[in-house]
């Protein structure tokens, strides 16, 4: 991920910070040529063009509602929507989601995903492959550390701020871009500096590294490269276009809605270069009133999602972009107060397409209430397994961690076979 700005990083060199700013962008530190400089140093090759979109329904979607309807349940069970067929025979969903209905052979729908046992909202599981909270990078923070292709576009881009470390023991410079106003403004120059102007900033910036690195007595091979390529993505307006909504027609904003807006943002995005895209969308913390706010945010959700998976086969994207779709926790099959249901890690659903996955399909099973898995379940390590590999990582690699102790990038490194 790419982090703009840290103040509360450290260098050894001159303070370069207070005097060469572009936008919010500081030119030295751990800043962009920092991360530049960390996504060369590392590095199994990778494949090339390929992407990964994570949405995260936050709160914990119920998949009996949804995806995993049983309709022969008992009154305390069953939901009250009814299941409609889809265009993969045998294949039933919620008849709040018409659209996706028509394009089931398009998507993998893997059931009784066990998550975390700690049921909280913290999405550490399904940002990191581990149920151990804040104690690992995220899949954004692992790509950025290994990966090392250049580009004039920030490679990885979260909607939202994950407080439990993202980075983690891969270094703050591979924590998140995040685009709200201060992280646009990042890309974008300052009024009043110019591009000769900021030719001229380049020069002093490079005359700063040459007696930075006399004193230090490195090598003067390397941080120009990089810094080049800091100012390059601030020079570019690839990367801001990519984030003005405005740009694309109004038709196709209006197919995904403004609940699903950010799905449109997403497609931008990786069509503009970018790697990994995690967003968040709705609120599905249901403990009260689950059906009466699934009604409101099912029919939503399916518009959004259906004009994304459109979207990644009109336009040539189904084996180079990965959609998963997903919450922290499934919802437990009996209602509860008030029309409820409540957390229920043992069983949950998850949504992909794209990645060049075998779809058209239903992996797994869950028991007679969607409470448990039939066999033995798969969980999000497993899914990250897949979704590594489609990015050209083996899940095997080790980073070190904080003490120099080589770290798997998943320990249960079993794929789902089925994908």
């Amino acid at each position: 991920m790419l982090t703009v700005a840290d103040s509360r990083s450290t260098t050894n060199s001159l303070s370069r910070r207070n005097l060469l700013h572009v936008g919010a962008l500081a030119l030295g530190g751990l800043s962009l040529p920092a991360l530049l400089r960390r996504r060369a140093d590392g590095a199994s090759d990778r494949g090339r063009g390929k992407s990964v979109i994570m949405i995260w329904q936050r709160g914990g979607p119920s998949h009996i509602d949804s995806f995993d309807m049983k309709p022969a349940a008992p009154p305390e069970i069953r939901v009250e929507f009814q299941p409609i067929q889809t265009n993969v025979a045998g294949l039933e969903i919620c008849e709040h989601l018409p659209k996706l209905a028509t394009m089931a052979d398009r998507l993998a729908i893997v059931r009784g995903i066990k998550s975390t046992d700690l049921g909280d909202h913290t999405p550490h599981y399904i940002l990191t492959g581990f149920p151990d909270r804040g104690r690992r990078p995220t899949i954004r923070a692992i790509y950025s550390y290994l990966q090392r292709e250049p580009r004039d576009i920030p490679p990885y881009v979260s909607t939202f701020d994950y407080s439990y470390g993202e980075a983690h023991y891969t270094g703050a410079a591979h924590g998140p871009f995040i685009p709200d106003g201060a992280g646009l403004d990042n890309l974008s120059l300052r009024r009043e500096l110019s591009l000769p102007r900021l030719d001229d900033r380049r020069e002093l910036l490079a005359r700063l590294d040459s007696l930075r690195r006399r004193g230090d007595r490195m090598t003067p091979a390397g941080p120009d490269a990089f810094t080049q390529q800091a100012i390059d993505i601030i020079a570019s307006p690839k990367a801001r276009e990519a984030f003005d909504l405005e740009r694309e027609p109004r038709a196709s904003r209006e197919r995904y809605g403004d609940y699903c807006k950010q799905f449109l943002l997403a497609r931008r995005l990786v069509e503009a270069g970018v790697s990994v895209v995690t967003i968040k969308v709705g609120d599905w913390d249901t403990h009260e009133h689950n059906f009466r706010d699934m009604r409101e945010q099912l029919p939503l959700l399916d518009q959004g999602f259906h004009a994304l998976v459109s979207d990644l086969h009109d336009r040539g994207l189904a084996s180079d972009m990965a959609v998963v779709l997903w919450g922290e926790f499934g919802r437990a099959p009996r209602i509860s107060r008030i029309a409820g249901r409540d957390h229920w890690p043992e069983a949950g659903a998850a949504v992909l397409a794209g990645g060049g996955f075998r779809v058209g399909q239903v992996i797994g099973e869950t028991d007679r209430q969607a409470g448990q898995s039939i066999g033995q379940p798969y969980t999000p390590s497993n899914i990250f397994a897949n979704l590594y590999r489609h990015l050209g990582l083996d899940p095997a690699t080790t980073i070190p961690d904080f003490a120099n102790r080589p770290m798997y990038l998943l320990d249960d490194r079993q794929v789902v076979r089925e994908l």
